[in-house]
């Protein structure tokens, strides 16, 4: 029995022992059990902070783009990730230039040494040393692999800027968007407020039919059935509103249940006086476009920390100066304190890198490679953004032509719903027309406000795509 419980205290050891070796600060208990067993957090979590909000926004009044616009820039999280990651870069030109400039350290020891005779035996004394120190050091020359990092560092820092910019016009675009699906869906939500009025009439005018003896008991039950179908299509879009206002405040940069009020479209918009043609707009991406500039800047920064790798196997001159001052002490000694002293040092050396394990060799491999990745990045931004103009263009080309059209059939479904109603209040007709008459009617209606968010939209994009602010010489729209 003695030997049993022995033995199971000696496996149980042992395996404790062995648990302590694989995991001696017990970091498998900080995660889940098992693949199939949550994570169950052993310390309270941390506590997700609230964004912060720059000003606030009247909540009095009816809010323009403009005014939309300008509280989205001091407020998305985007504008300030671009803004601190282009001081993240000013800073690091800031290192680079501080490699140009000497370095100076100082220090203070104090050190306590016994000395043994290695010859004879004899062991001196404690001998206690102290003071400050001053050391300095600078590369005189080094075949301009300073000057390769630099100029990497600097078009790194030009990279990010032009970044900025460019997630400030995504900004401001999303703004737009948003904007105009908030207006779009508002006027849709009129547009079915009206069509179910209109059904519910023509169910009126079908239950006095019927009273009369003039229609059918299917005429009403179809009337009651496109009634309800359209209560259904108003429920819908009054939730494609709740959802396009919580966009608009996300992309605004207000929680996303703020009550946001908008001014909206009062006239159709015009199209512009003159468009430039779209050998223009190709040719002008080129020079305005922000992340493509900043694409063939990062071109060049690849290129010049190529040209740094391949200058960092090559010789330096270094200059180096040190200036000490100790005290010294040893007991016993007449007297115990010595004189203090002081060593100043100074020379030039010639750094003749040998031998690196070919660090350097593959250093300035890689560094090539990542020259010609961000030439073919570069390369496929600009098709990008070439097909983005081209589509832009002529979407808006297409959109300019449907708006007037879309007048033109929304007038002409209005006359004709009109005048079927008329004949079938007054007898005439059936509910099968007045109802086609309707839907048509409504279709019209939904085609127009479709075409004006096609128009703002395109024509926004269209100023993305280009990355300027000059594209229309003249452009009217509604009063915002």
């Amino acid at each position: 029995m003695a030997a049993c419980l022995g033995a199971a205290l000696a496996i149980g050891w042992s395996t404790v022992q062995a648990q302590w070796w694989r995991d001696p600060f017990g970091v498998e208990q900080r995660t889940s059990p098992a693949p199939n067993k949550p994570w169950e957090p052993m310390e309270p979590l941390p506590v997700v902070a609230v964004p912060n909000t720059a000003g606030s926004v009247a909540t009095d009044s009816s809010l323009t783009l403009p005014e939309l616009t300008e509280f989205a820039l001091r407020n998305n999280p985007r504008t300030r990730q671009a803004w601190f990651a282009a001081q993240a870069a000013a800073f690091g030109l800031g290192i680079s230039e501080g490699d140009d400039l000497p370095t100076i350290n100082g220090n203070w020891s104090y050190l306590r040494s016994h000395p043994v005779s290695g010859t004879t035996g004899l062991i001196a004394p404690w001998l206690t040393r102290w003071g400050p120190s001053v050391t300095l050091s600078h590369v005189l020359f080094d075949f301009g692999l300073g000057d390769a990092r630099a100029k990497a560092v600097e078009y790194r820092l030009l990279a990010a800027n032009l970044t900025q910019n460019r997630v400030l016009q995504e900004v401001v675009f999303q703004v737009e968007q948003a904007y105009y699906q908030l207006i779009g869906t508002e006027a849709l939500v009129r547009v079915n407020e009206q069509a179910l009025k209109n059904i519910e009439t023509v169910l009126d005018a079908a239950r006095r039919r019927r009273e009369s003896g003039l229609a059918t008991v299917a005429d009403v039950y179809r009337a009651e059935t496109q009634a309800a179908q359209a209560q259904l299509v108003l429920t819908r879009s009054r939730g494609e509103f709740e959802k396009a206002r919580g966009q608009l405040a996300t992309v605004v940069g207000l929680p996303v249940n703020s009550s946001l009020r908008v001014q909206v479209l009062t006239a159709p918009p015009e199209a512009p006086q003159r468009l430039k043609s779209i050998t223009d707009y190709l040719e002008t991406v080129k020079q305005v476009r922000p992340d493509l500039i900043a694409a063939q800047a990062q071109v060049e920064s690849a290129r010049a920390s190529a040209l740094a790798a391949s200058k960092a196997g090559l010789p330096s001159i270094e200059f180096s100066g040190t200036h000490s001052y100790f005290h010294w002490a040893q007991p016993g000694a007449s007297p115990p304190n010595r004189p203090h002293t002081q060593i100043t040092s100074y020379g030039i050396a010639v750094r003749i890198p040998i031998f690196s394990g070919f660090k350097d060799t593959y250093q300035q491999r890689q560094a090539e490679a990542l020259a010609q990745q961000a030439e073919a990045a570069r390369d496929v931004l600009y098709r990008q953004t070439q097909l983005e103009v081209w589509q832009a263009f002529y979407d808006l080309q297409t959109v300019t032509g449907s708006i007037s059209s879309t007048e033109s059939l929304v007038k002409s479904a209005e006359q004709t719903a009109q005048a079927t109603l008329a004949r079938y209040q007054g007898g005439f007709g059936t509910i099968l027309d007045l109802i086609t008459a309707q839907q048509d009617e409504t279709s019209a209606r939904t085609q127009r406000i479709q075409s004006y968010l096609d128009w703002y939209t395109v024509l926004a994009r269209l100023h993305l795509s280009v990355g300027a602010n000059d594209l229309i010489t003249a452009t009217k729209s509604g009063n915002k």
